[in-house]
């Protein structure tokens, strides 16, 4: 801590992040030995938190993350979508197919940005604001590929038909973005993406994590 920080507010942040790396909800005696601080504190920051919605705590008395996190969490969509703009206006053009940043939402994907080529005469219409399963097209399939290996850069991924008939999809996921699990991607209408597609999305999804950073 340093005299320009306020030592409340961090450790207010610490909860919320360990209440967030917990299914079960964290008590306040474990809470006080995470934090290394007495459970009086513990309980202040608590009462404080469930104030403004941010921490439930269920009849055993345990802590969670309260829904007020989640309306937080929608206000950075916009933050999101404005740093992600120009990688994906570069990768439609480039590429002639719809560009789009899928973010998750809760078991769905969700489509937070998206930009479709000017020089093109027809393009598959992909919408902002579009949910599908996290396991149907290439979007979310690349979120779940780096999900479940974590450590390796999981490369890119193709689908064809899974969310639109005669529709193909490539997507990569961001990598290296705290808090952020999403996926760059293209979708077009061919039977198949052409070869050089996947590398070009992969360095997309590469500039898309840069700018979050």
């Amino acid at each position: 801590m340093t005299a320009e920080t306020s030592q409340t507010l961090d450790r207010g942040l610490r909860v919320l992040k360990l209440l967030a790396d917990t299914d079960h909800g964290l008590t306040v005696t474990e809470l006080s030995n995470k934090l290394g601080v007495n459970r009086t504190v513990v309980y202040r920051l608590l009462a404080t938190l469930e104030q403004h919605a941010l921490v439930r705590r269920d009849l055993g008395g345990r802590a969670r993350v309260g829904l007020g996190v989640l309306r937080l969490g929608r206000q950075v969509h916009p933050l999101v979508r404005e740093a992600a703009l120009p990688a994906l206006r570069s990768l439609a053009e480039d590429i002639g197919a719809t560009a789009h940043l899928t973010l998750v939402d809760g078991t769905e994907a969700l489509a937070v940005a998206v930009v479709e080529p000017t020089w093109t005469d027809y393009h598959v219409a992909y919408r902002a604001g579009f949910r599908h399963p996290l396991d149907r097209g290439a979007a979310g399939k690349a979120i779940l590929s780096a999900r479940h290996s974590p450590k390796v850069d999981p490369g890119y991924t193709l689908t064809h038909g899974e969310l639109e008939a005669g529709a193909s999809g490539a997507a990569a996921p961001l990598l290296g973005v705290t808090g952020v699990e999403g996926s760059v991607g293209v979708v077009m209408l061919a039977d198949a993406v052409p070869e050089r597609v996947g590398a070009r999305v992969m360095d997309a999804a590469r500039e898309v994590a840069d700018a979050l950073r």
